[in-house]
């Protein structure tokens, strides 16, 4: 048999140099689309040795028809102006090709793409009808271009997932799947995937996936790569997995605009493709890229959203935004305070001037850009240059509006001016009420529990910060620890430093590990020492620090608690050694219910390697906290 084969090939290689150098090249062009054809027919026939047999078989099975030359019908489609005109084609006296039945449709398509009342009325109309049963007639002939236009038409003329035309149309292209160019698979995801979700065409969406990913190795530009992510990358884990490979080979070719699209695709899929990431960053830093507004916002925006830090990235992104502040708008301000936040990069320069372009306008500036530049200063702990003026704005715009804002985005300011140590009477008040706070108590769900550990904050502010406030407060069933969650992973800065504490005490009578305090915050540990630096068995003596205290005698002359905090990697602002607000509050409140603090940095507990040292390190800690006290 596959003597037989060679034989015939070399037949047919031979009958194709004899043919007539004049021959056209349409006729060549069938030639090459015949060849398959050819072969099968010349191994059942072996009547056809004859010199100018080959040609007269190209002539004789025409299995190609050409695109026909240019008509004046193909005219009368591009120059109309109304559906009309389109329509009256169909049953005039124009001979129409079988590509341009198609034709009409994709142009009614974009004459009406923003008339979806007219959209409705030509479907019923008898000329569409007609129109849409001759292209579904000749659907086998139309062309690949033409065919996946035809589908995105369909679609924007919102035709019935049930219409039977539709439906032909879309098993025409599964059909033609495999012998599409991988240029016509891009652009069925880019106009067409949102569709075929919508009109339920589950199967055609995902053999286009299954394609675009077994010929991704097709892709030869940053557009097509580009194109896909963002159309289509969400819908197939594996395929985007594919295109994150491509990119990577592919993003020493891409432009700036490709590279924001990129980060931002990522954002939004949440995809922290650190490699990606990495090559991305190192070319916005070593490339004079021109960026313009909104991909600086965008790209602030995505490395946020990933929380992805580069110094390089962020300190051009500050300076680059620093100077364009004059052309920002109050919303833009507020976005990209919000992006640099969630960032954790605190850039003086650039967050002083938000500050003042806010005070600049005072009157323009939304409640919601506000509220967006408060909840960002407090994540950083900034306080501007400009205090006073700052927070009398911010106090001004929520004297009257705090009561008419969502539940959890008012506990959320609140917590911020507590973070900021701006927070008033009445603001407290306006949360700490019984009938506002009730909601959070009785929560499950985690942003309940969020807001409900914030509420806490808020209390432990008002009583600790504030002598004067007279309440309310929240109830003491609110107060009561809530277990932690049981798969809670513990991280191995706590893990050494629990089991280091553990020899240090020796005994579980002298401190207490992972101490919920009736604040709303954890302690590592706690331990209670008398006047000359003893452990004092912590148990016998009373806690108010405690939703439920435990002892009954009071602390004896001198004594003193000492409660530990470790302080992780995440708890700082980016290339810092400055804690994030939350944890600055953290402090605050121990230190105001009498607390001396023993703060375990990451960046000062990495560089202990033995046992010894490290114990050595917290008992050093405690006696530099006594001192520091008595020398008050």
């Amino acid at each position: 048999m596959a003597a037989r084969l060679v034989k015939q090939c070399t037949y047919l290689l031979r009958e194709a140099t004899r043919v007539s150098p004049a021959m056209a090249p349409v006729s060549r062009l069938r030639l090459a689309r015949t060849a398959h054809k050819t072969l099968t027919f010349s191994a059942i026939s072996h009547s056809s040795h004859s010199p100018g047999s080959l040609t007269e078989l190209v002539e004789k099975d025409q299995v190609f028809t050409p695109y026909p030359e240019r008509q004046e019908i193909d005219r009368l489609i591009e120059k109309a102006t109304s559906p009309q005109e389109l329509l009256e084609l169909v049953g005039g006296d124009q001979s129409l090709h079988h590509n341009h039945a198609a034709l009409i449709l994709i142009r009614l398509s974009h004459l009406l793409s923003e008339k979806p009342e007219d959209k409705a009325l030509l479907i019923q109309d008898i000329c569409f009808q007609q129109l849409l049963h001759l292209v579904s007639s000749q659907i086998g002939t139309v062309w690949h271009g033409t065919l996946v236009k035809l589908l995105r038409s369909l679609y924007i003329l919102a035709l019935p997932g049930t219409s039977k035309e539709l439906q032909s149309v879309e098993q025409e292209v599964r059909w033609r799947l495999r012998r599409l160019k991988y240029k016509h698979l891009v652009f069925l995801a880019e106009s067409c995937a949102a569709s075929m979700q919508e009109q339920h065409s589950k199967e055609l969406l995902a053999e286009l996936l299954v394609h675009l990913e077994r010929r991704w190795t097709e892709i030869e530009d940053g557009r097509t790569v580009v194109a896909i992510m963002m159309k289509a990358g969400h819908l197939s884990e594996s395929l985007m997995n594919r295109l994150e490979d491509k990119c990577l080979e592919l993003v020493e070719q891409f432009g700036p605009d490709e590279l924001r699209k990129v980060l931002v695709t990522l954002a939004a899929q949440s995809r922290r493709s650190v490699p990606l990431l990495r090559a991305i960053s190192y070319h916005l830093v070593q490339k004079p890229l021109p960026l313009t507004k909104g991909m600086l916002l965008d790209l602030a925006y995505a490395y946020g959203k990933l929380s992805f830090h580069q110094t390089q990235v962020s300190q051009r992104l500050a300076a680059d935004l620093l100077s364009l502040m004059p052309n920002l708008t109050s919303g833009e301000v507020a976005r990209c305070a919000k992006s640099f936040a969630f960032l954790k990069w605190l850039n003086l320069p650039l967050f002083e001037a938000f500050a003042q372009h806010i005070l600049d306008r005072a009157q323009n500036v939304t409640l919601p850009h506000l509220c967006s530049m408060l909840l960002a200063f407090a994540r950083l702990n900034f306080h501007p240059e400009k205090e006073d003026q700052f927070f009398n704005l911010v106090h001004e715009r929520l004297e009257s509006a705090l009561a008419s804002l969502e539940p959890t985005l008012q506990v959320d300011l609140v917590w911020a001016l507590c973070v900021l140590q701006q927070v008033r009477e009445v603001e407290l008040q306006a949360v700490l009420h019984p009938g506002f706070h009730t909601r959070f108590l009785e929560g499950k769900c985690l942003k309940d529990q969020s807001t409900l550990q914030k509420l806490l904050h808020i209390n432990a502010t008002a009583l600790l910060e504030h002598p004067d406030y007279k309440g309310p407060l929240l109830p003491a069933s609110a107060l009561a620890s809530k277990p932690s969650a049981p798969d809670k992973k513990m991280t191995p800065l706590q893990k050494e430093l629990q089991e280091t504490l553990k020899v240090l005490l020796g005994s579980s009578e002298r401190g207490c590990l992972e101490v919920a305090t009736r604040y709303g915050w954890v302690l590592d540990a706690e331990v209670l020492l008398d006047a000359d630096g003893q452990f004092l068995p912590l148990r016998d003596f009373v806690a108010p620090h405690l939703a439920q205290p435990v002892g009954s005698q009071p602390l004896p002359q001198g004594a003193k608690r000492v409660a530990f905090l470790r302080w992780e990697f995440p708890n700082f602002n980016s290339r810092s050694k400055d804690l994030l607000g939350r944890f600055v509050l953290a402090r605050r409140h121990m230190l105001a219910a009498g607390f001396l603090l023993v703060d375990v940095p990451y960046y000062e507990w990495v560089e202990l390697k033995s046992e010894w040292q490290k114990g050595a390190y917290l008992k050093d800690k405690m006696r530099k906290a006594v001192a520091e006290e008595l020398a008050k």
